[in-house]
């Protein structure tokens, strides 16, 4: 089952966290240039706009793939309070079983 992190820009408490750009910072972390000479982000982390703001997606794929850079996102996250949601996809054929 394929799962995800939303890092949201706020603090469990409910405080704006700044810098405004960290998002941008953390993904570029594994973002490379592709060959129209722009940014591309990593599927494993990327940000995303959910429920109207902007997000820190995290796969926890990265957890086996790059475990140090999983392991930096995490505590980033939770050393600052970040609030966190993890998400899983319903996989079509565990339905019904």
């Amino acid at each position: 089952m394929g799962c995800r992190y939303i890092i949201e820009g706020y603090t469990v408490e409910g405080n704006k966290f700044r810098p405004s750009d960290w998002i941008d910072r953390i993904a570029s972390m594994m973002a490379s240039y592709g060959d129209i000479h722009r940014l591309v982000y990593s599927d494993l982390l990327h940000p995303e706009r959910y429920q109207g703001q902007k997000c820190l997606i995290l796969d926890t794929k990265l957890k086996t793939e790059n475990p140090e850079m999983f392991e930096y996102v995490m505590g980033f996250a939770k050393s600052n309070h970040l609030k966190m949601t993890e998400v899983c996809e319903v996989i079509e054929a565990e339905l019904g079983n």
